[in-house]
C-alpha cells in the first residue's frame, strides 16, 4: 500500500496584543467568583475563576479566593501590558470588595467602578401564602 502524506491544518499563532487600558468584569455569586479582563472593545484578554484556581465547595466564594482569582488573571494578561482598568461588578457574593482591592494590589490602576447587579422591578409573582 502507498502511504499518504496527511498534513494537519496549522492553527494560527496567537499574537499578544499590546493593550494599556481595558475592563475588568467581576461576577461575584454566592457560589463562585469569576474575573474576566477585556480590552475596551470587549475582546477577552484573560479570565480566571475560583474553581479554576483549585478551590472547591464553599471556599470558592470567600474573599481570599477572590484575591487569588485576580492574581491568577493578572499573571495571564501580563504580556499584554494592561495597566488601567474600568471595573464592572455583578452579583452579591463576598468576593466583591476583595477582588477590587486585589486588582489595585496587583498593579492595575482602577479608573472607575460600576455595579451591574440586576435588580428586579417587582420581578416574578410571589408564591401563594402558606395555609397552616
Amino acid at each position: 500500500m502507498a502511504e499518504q502524506n496527511i498534513t494537519k491544518p496549522r492553527s494560527k499563532k496567537k499574537v499578544a496584543r499590546q493593550v494599556s487600558q481595558g475592563c475588568a468584569y467581576i461576577q461575584a455569586t454566592f457560589n463562585n467568583t469569576i474575573l474576566t479582563l477585556t480590552d475596551l472593545n470587549g475582546n477577552t484578554l484573560g479570565w480566571s475563576s475560583a474553581g479554576n484556581c483549585g478551590f472547591k465547595g464553599p471556599k470558592k466564594s470567600t474573599p481570599y479566593a477572590a484575591s487569588i482569582v485576580v492574581k491568577t488573571a493578572a499573571d495571564r494578561v501580563k504580556e499584554t501590558g494592561l495597566r488601567e482598568v474600568n471595573v464592572f461588578v455583578s452579583g452579591v457574593g463576598t468576593g466583591r470588595d476583595s477582588a477590587i482591592r486585589a486588582l489595585n494590589a496587583n498593579g492595575f490602576q482602577v479608573l472607575s467602578i460600576k455595579d451591574l447587579t440586576p435588580l428586579p422591578h417587582n420581578g416574578c409573582r410571589q408564591p401563594k401564602p402558606r395555609r397552616v
